[in-house]
């Protein structure tokens, strides 16, 4: 490789790097503002968005104070029914759609291949699609509680899932089945015994992309829940407001900031499981 060769390889690379720094920082900014907004007065969140919480604009943690004590709703009681919520229906999601992955995997009809390419086609169909009947099948089935609203979650969570975890079972070498069935394993055992341990890193991937989703989620929670007797996080957020609608911006920022804190630690101690869940479901289609 010449010296000419060189130098364009590292111009292409320094483009390239500038780039993407500049994309990191437009998707840094927003989070950047809510964490400067939710320390700062209300009336400069507006006038100084992105300036430093110093001197007079210091508020100092009396926005998360008035966000978890604003109105007669308690955020404690919004934590619990999305920490509910979301651990329940992550775990729906992870048991039954693997079962399912590794059934249509093995199988392979003509059956199970229809239900796979319909579980993949749903991921592209937009919610707003299907929004105003679901609310009203879900009332009519009863599933607008937290605690029956997972199996919402459960059909909305599937597609993603199946796609992900057909295309990792498919990888699995079917001798090892084999092997548990001449031992006298049952289709149970087998795949609890044999193939859910070698489906942990699709699992914990799969699991982490289900979990950020549903804890953010407002759109389906809104719908579907009674939103004076239950309220997640992100609609607890959405009911920060005084008289004539007036919105306290810097108390909303402060709420988001504790919403948002557990999901990015989370995401951050588990992105590697992300790559390697995802590299695995993509060995086989």
């Amino acid at each position: 490789m010449n010296s000419k060769t060189l130098s364009a390889e590292r111009r292409r690379k320094g483009i390239l790097s500038a780039t993407l720094a500049v994309i990191c920082i437009i998707y840094v900014l927003p989070v950047l503002a809510v964490v400067i907004n939710s320390f700062k007065l209300n009336t400069y969140v507006k006038s100084d968005t992105f300036a430093l919480p110093t001197g007079e604009m210091w508020a100092g943690f009396s926005n998360f104070i008035k966000g978890m004590t604003f109105g007669n709703y308690p955020f404690w009681q919004s934590v619990a029914y999305s920490a509910f919520i979301t651990i329940v229906s992550t775990a729906l999601i992870l048991l039954f759609t693997s079962m399912a992955a590794w059934y249509i995997a093995r199988v392979n009809s003509k059956v199970c291949r229809a239900i796979y390419y319909l579980c993949v086609f749903s991921m592209v169909v937009p919610f707003q699609m299907v929004m105003y009947t679901l609310s009203k099948t879900a009332d009519t089935l009863k599933l607008n509680t937290p605690w029956t609203i997972p199996v919402v979650y459960l059909g909305f969570g599937a597609g993603l899932a199946i796609f992900m975890f057909v295309g990792f079972v498919k990888s699995i070498p079917i001798e090892i089945e084999e092997a548990a069935s001449i031992d006298g394993c049952g289709p149970l055992r087998t795949y609890f015994s044999v193939v859910f341990p070698m489906l942990k890193p699709t699992m914990i991937s799969v699991g982490i992309l289900e979990i950020m989703w549903v804890w953010n989620d407002y759109l389906l929670p809104y719908l579907v829940l009674d939103i004076n007797e239950y309220r997640t996080i992100p609609i607890h957020i959405q009911y920060l407001k005084g008289s004539y609608g007036t919105v306290d911006l810097g108390a909303t920022m402060a709420l988001i900031l504790l919403s948002i804190i557990p999901v990015i630690i989370f995401y951050l101690a588990c992105q590697k499981h992300i790559v390697k869940g995802v590299a695995a479901g993509a060995v086989k289609g």
